[in-house]
């Protein structure tokens, strides 16, 4: 019964949450564009479906995957799995298999971000094939795959936020004077899109996690900015694919010529 109420709230709270988008929409159809909605039906339809997808969605990480990476983050951080004394002082070579599992665990749900999928199509169909859908969500997979590594790491040292994003982003402005122009925005849209719907609450959960059980680390300081290295990281390894790829065939083609010759 609880959890039919919980349910009930939440598809409540969600339709309050979809009110201001459905507003905006027949405001801009009816008094701007002034024409009826084409396929008006499949149109309220569609609503519905996003309703019941958002409410079921939220209900989920609530009951799955928000409990199920704190308990992760508990059992890696474990003093008995990892061989260390309960009081014993925080060594961030302690927990190697936490870097593991974050990249793991970053690498593998962005391969299944459908925001990800959905702009690598798009990227292929505009390129013409030039660019290829799976090697832009690799690209960006392993990327995100590096921040959240990195970010766990900082988690576990206690190390200052903002001097890691810094240094990210200086990292991210010199590659956009070196990368080919025609990369550069799909590399900046390519890391907002990866932390969306699949991304997003498994990397706050294992962030919020691992704060909560290393010991001298706090959930609210210390537990958020893994989604921070999941957007900058992407840029930076699309950037660096396009200029890696580029060198390559500049070398091949510098090959060739001195074959011919």
């Amino acid at each position: 019964m609880a959890f039919l109420i919980n349910i009930a709230t939440t598809v409540a709270q969600t339709a309050f949450d979809v009110l201001p988008i459905v507003a905006i929409l027949f405001v801009f159809q009816v008094f701007v564009i002034r024409k009826r909605p084409p396929h008006l039906k499949r149109v309220i339809i569609g609503f519905v479906y996003v309703l019941i997808g958002l409410s079921l969605f939220l209900v989920g990480l609530e009951q799955a995957l928000f409990p199920v990476g704190k308990t992760m983050a508990q059992q890696l951080t474990d003093p008995g799995f990892l061989g260390i004394g309960a009081d014993s002082n925080v060594h961030w070579q302690d927990y190697l298999w936490v870097y593991a599992f974050a990249g793991a665990i970053g690498f593998s749900t962005t391969i299944a971000e459908p925001s990800l999928i959905a702009v690598a199509l798009k990227a292929q169909e505009v390129s013409g094939g030039a660019m290829r859908a799976f090697e832009l969500r690799i690209a960006v997979a392993i990327g995100v795959a590096i921040g959240v590594a990195i970010g766990t790491f900082r988690i576990v040292t206690g190390t200052p936020l903002p001097v890691y994003i810094m240094v990210g982003y200086a990292v991210v402005i010199l590659q956009t004077f070196l990368a080919s122009k025609t990369i550069v925005p799909l590399a900046y849209d390519s890391g907002g899109v990866t932390t969306s719907t699949v991304t997003v609450p498994v990397v706050a959960a294992l962030g919020l996690g691992l704060a909560s059980t290393i010991p001298g680390r706090s959930a609210l300081i210390d537990g958020f900015g893994l989604i921070a290295f999941a957007s900058v990281f992407p840029i930076i390894s699309v950037l660096g694919y396009d200029m890696a790829a580029t060198w390559l065939r500049r070398l091949n083609k510098h090959g060739t010529k001195e074959d011919a010759q």
